[in-house]
């Protein structure tokens, strides 16, 4: 297990060195300059080059990266061109209150996604089974920023049931029940999506698992179908899902852009999205990095969980 953690560990570091240098020089590609942005249109040409100056950016590219990884081994993320703060000071408690929807969406695709893949998987070809794969694929199908305005235009303005932006009540925040009462319609739009790829991949690995000959073996056997869905079949069918759970959390972290500004989360991809029209490059470098970091973390961790919970992967694991 140390072998191959060590390996996923150094790719990780890999991933996040290219993610940076590509990142860099893309947004050395967008046009404008930061100088002028910083300064205003108005501002005259000694006081752009001082500032290009201030901010390093009359260096060579080369050196120019250098300096930002420099900075980021020192958690120095720069400072925000347009207001002037710490890039981390922005940008953390934007990151927290993305992770709190995404881990709210990916809550749902486990209850609600997993166990419709499970039921569509023992009654394959049912009434129920094409109902759940007709309702996945108009799922996967569907704009996440159009489905959020809808589910705001019933819920929010027709019913009044949940707010329609916002993460706290502004007149009056409150604690955890505030805070579910905003959640619960961009945690529901942003498992859109993922909700149907779980449930699709939870009814394929099952359906695989249940034709297996050890399963025939157990139903000889005298087993109930009960038993041998949830304690042999299931058990059998963890590792693949938790794969795709991981590579979801990676999609719900991009994803999450367009349900933020939609219900107004005061979040990464909101920010982000304020970030790239004002031209604030430091913001956009981090939040790309940020989301870049959880994602590879995220699939390092389920790639240690499939290897606890498939045994042929320990014993591979054991003799590398």
């Amino acid at each position: 297990m140390t072998a191959i953690l060590g390996r996923r560990l150094l790719s990780t570091v890999l991933v996040l060195l290219g993610v940076s240098l590509i990142v860099f020089l893309l947004l050395q590609l967008v046009p404008g300059d930061p100088a002028r942005t910083i300064l205003g249109s108005g501002a005259t040409g000694e006081s752009v080059a001082a500032v290009r100056a201030e901010l390093g950016l009359d260096k060579p590219l080369p050196v120019q990266f250098l300096d930002y990884l420099g900075g980021l081994l020192h958690g120095d993320l720069g400072r925000s061109l347009t207001v002037n703060k710490p890039v981390t000071e922005i940008m953390v408690p934007r990151f927290w209150n993305t992770i709190i929807l995404t881990a709210a969406a990916l809550l749902l695709c486990v209850v609600i996604g997993v166990p419709l893949g499970i039921l569509a998987a023992r009654k394959p070809n049912s009434v129920f089974d094409r109902v759940v794969g007709f309702s996945w694929l108009a799922g996967a199908s569907v704009p996440v920023f159009w489905f959020g305005l809808v589910l705001i235009g019933l819920f929010s303005i027709q019913l009044g049931w949940f707010p329609t932006s916002g993460m706290y009540n502004p007149r009056h925040p409150g604690g955890i029940e505030d805070l579910l009462t905003h959640l619960l319609l961009p945690a529901v739009a942003a498992a859109l999506v993922p909700l149907a790829v779980v449930a699709r991949m939870a009814r394929s690995v099952l359906l695989e698992v249940l034709q297996q000959d050890y399963i025939r073996t157990l139903r000889a056997a005298g087993l109930s179908e009960g038993s041998v869905l949830w304690r042999h079949g299931l058990r059998n069918a963890l590792p693949p899902i938790v794969t795709v759970l991981g590579l979801q959390v990676g999609y719900l972290l991009g994803g999450v852009v367009f349900v933020e500004v939609v219900f107004g989360w005061p979040g990464l991809g909101q920010q982000l999205y304020t970030s790239i029209t004002q031209r604030d490059l430091p913001i956009v470098q981090a939040g790309v990095l940020f989301i870049a970091a959880a994602f590879v973390l995220i699939n390092l961790l389920a790639d240690i969980a499939v290897g606890l919970l498939d045994p042929r992967t320990r014993k591979k694991v054991g003799t590398a």
